[in-house]
């Protein structure tokens, strides 16, 4: 395989101070200077990100473009429609590539001898200071990585998060590209289509990125719930089949309390809030005391009654996780 050359496509939205640290990074990469290009789509910023590109003479080669905002999928829709190269590298505005990543991409493509999408990882960068919900959901996510590194199960399309993954221009535009109705896990629901159209995942630890990650608490809660409903929809209207079945015995592995609490509150609204509202007292004490385990317990509550608060919602069955322990065969 000859060496690829690569587009880098990197949506951003009013991250300014981080994206001029994204792209100092690209610039830095130890792959060569002509193998890669990158498209920075501005998503409606109002922040100075449209003045900052306009005038930003870089040593690599940047092409950048603005539309109103639309949301990720959209833009990334249009950098892949800009881009010449042959595969794509997907890097998100808060995510600070280090020096091999482009390399790392390039080694993984050569070495796989077939089409796959290579996904690399969004580690926690050392010194920053996350958010506690943010903390949660990063080291959920290192929790992934130590688990496909030990080789407990292989990568997935589930795994497929465009922070840090890259793959064939053309695997994409024959997939249809991003689902614009979707602003939450419309990179899961491109790669379930690549998945269908035959593509293999494979993970490289050593394509990394610094994950600079910050959101709201509500930002927060709204993506859990936003997930949750996904999941059904996927399962439901784009012919995943086999995800409502997952969903449920990933549900019967979780610990007892989460179990018991998503049991007691589904269907229930006004428990639901007053049990959220406990959590995230406690996970406040938690964090003031720094009692690390009890802060981890509270978010990961406050964050399973939101998802499957959207599960339920969406799947209008309040018991469909719970038959097999109401009624065990």
């Amino acid at each position: 395989m000859h060496r690829p050359y690569f587009s880098v496509v990197v949506p951003t939205y009013n991250r300014l101070g981080r994206l001029r640290h994204v792209i100092a990074a690209l610039e830095q990469q130890a792959y060569p200077s002509d193998a890669y290009e990158v498209i920075v789509i501005s998503d409606g910023s109002t922040d100075g990100t449209d003045a900052y590109l306009e005038t930003l003479r870089s040593t690599m080669r940047l092409r950048w473009l603005t539309q109103a905002n639309q949301g990720p999928a959209s833009a990334r829709n249009a950098g892949i429609q800009k881009a010449v190269g042959e595969f794509i590298v997907f890097i998100d505005d808060d995510v600070v590539p280090e020096p091999q990543l482009l390399e790392e991409h390039a080694r993984s493509h050569h070495e796989a001898g077939k089409d796959v999408v290579v996904l690399g990882p969004l580690l926690t960068p050392e010194g920053f200071e996350m958010a506690p919900w943010v903390r949660w959901e990063q080291e959920m996510l290192m929790k992934q990585y130590r688990a496909l590194l030990r080789g407990d199960w292989t990568a997935t399309a589930r795994q497929f998060y465009t922070g840090n993954a890259s793959l064939r221009r053309g695997h994409i535009l024959a997939a249809g590209g991003f689902d614009e109705g979707f602003r939450r896990a419309e990179d899961v629901e491109l790669a379930y289509r690549l998945a269908n159209n035959g593509l293999e995942f494979i993970f490289n630890i050593e394509a990394a990125g610094m994950h600079f990650a910050d959101r709201s608490y509500r930002a927060w809660l709204d993506a859990a719930y936003a997930y949750g409903r996904n999941d059904v929809i996927f399962a439901r209207d784009r012919d995943q089949k086999w995800l409502l079945p997952t969903i449920r015995q990933e549900f019967l592995d979780r610990h007892f309390l989460i179990r018991s609490l998503v049991r007691v509150c589904s269907g229930r609204s006004r428990l639901t809030g007053i049990a959220s509202s406990a959590l995230k007292l406690a996970a406040d004490a938690a964090t003031l005391l720094q009692v690390g385990v009890l802060e981890r317990k509270a978010y990961s509550g406050l964050f399973n009654l939101q998802y499957y608060n959207g599960f339920f919602n969406e799947l209008d069955d309040v018991h469909f996780l719970f038959r097999d322990v109401e009624n065990p065969v």
